[in-house]
């Protein structure tokens, strides 16, 4: 069985909560537990990668002491990235135990913040601990509250081990009903990563500036090779897509507009074969203007020169039962 301890707190000597946790510690020794504490304040450029630590662990503690207001930001910060981050389906089976101690107020409503947190995530809660200690002395010399804390260590031992269930929360139907997440495809370093450089106007024109001039070379290169690109290649695909019919005899002609500079190609169709040559005729049964891009699109079978022109992607001239001879020969 494994514990993760997660500290909240800003680490400093008289920290009541520190006193709580090493206590615990010792008894989760005692029972043969592993216990890992990660104090968040030594940690607050990776608080959202440690949602990678819940994956081996079978309990958590959520501790901190509340100074003045509330549970402070590095333990919001690791809920936030729970939620954003933690894996849903591990974070169901973990049993989550709360030690807020406070030196001023609030340490109830600490606990019970903590509580519906983990609730909302979707997690199981244990009971417990929080008190009000101006000194870490009084803890240390009064054997009740020790024996108090030493009782909640080994009632999460019990709970964990026994699997002991939970009643029904509201916060969790709540979850179910209104709390959906948007996936996202980066990782949480990534997406802290992001949220700093958004943040930095300098960098985003940047950014923008170079996505530009990069988004203008590669254009220009892909004009170029659209425009060098010789119309045989078009020919040559459109050869192979040829099936010949007994009832289809006509001279097509296809116009490309874009990019500009490339030759008609003119397309003779017989009920044996299909001749192919470039250069304008005037004799065409049909004349079809269209781009480059929506030529690729037919010749890859993407969509027909019937489908195209019903888009307005192709403009025809000439016998319309001729045009859709064009899909029967070029399928």
């Amino acid at each position: 069985m494994k514990v993760n301890i997660y500290y909240g707190g800003r680490g400093v000597i008289d920290d009541p909560s520190l006193y709580v946790l090493n206590r615990m510690t010792a008894v989760f020794k005692e029972l043969n537990v592993k216990t890992e504490q990660f104090n968040l304040f030594e940690k607050k450029g990776e608080i959202p990668s440690l949602t990678a630590t819940l994956k081996d662990a079978d309990g958590v503690i959520l501790a901190t002491t509340i100074e003045w207001f509330g549970l402070g930001g590095n333990l919001q910060q690791l809920l936030d990235a729970f939620w954003l981050y933690g894996d849903k389906d591990k974070i169901k089976t973990l049993y989550m135990l709360p030690v807020v101690m406070s030196t001023t107020h609030g340490e109830r409503q600490g606990m019970m913040d903590l509580m519906n947190a983990w609730e909302l995530l979707g997690g199981l809660p244990a009971d417990g601990l929080c008190g009000y200690i101006p000194e870490t002395a009084k803890l240390e010399h009064d054997k009740g509250l020790i024996g108090l804390i030493e009782k909640r260590a080994e009632n999460l031992y019990r709970t964990i081990n026994q699997k002991i269930p939970a009643m029904p929360s509201s916060n969790q139907a709540v979850r179910q009903k209104v709390s959906i997440m948007k996936s996202s495809d980066l990782t949480p370093q990534e997406t802290e990563q992001l949220s700093r450089y958004v943040s930095d106007d300098k960098y985003v024109e940047t950014q923008k500036k170079d996505i530009k001039d990069l988004t203008e070379k590669f254009r220009t290169k892909m004009d170029a090779s659209i425009i060098t690109a010789p119309s045989e290649d078009i020919m040559e695909r459109l050869s192979k897509k040829f099936h010949a019919s007994p009832d289809i005899h006509a001279k097509y002609m296809i116009e490309i507009t874009e990019p500009p500079g490339k030759q008609p190609i003119v397309l003779e169709v017989n009920a044996v074969d299909c001749k192919c040559s470039l250069g304008a005729v005037t004799d065409a049964d049909m004349t079809v203007t269209l781009t480059a891009d929506i030529l690729e699109e037919i010749t890859a079978g993407r969509t027909t020169f019937q489908g195209a022109f019903m888009k307005g992607d192709l403009k025809a001239k000439g016998d319309f039962k001729v045009l859709r001879g064009m899909d029967v020969v070029f399928p």
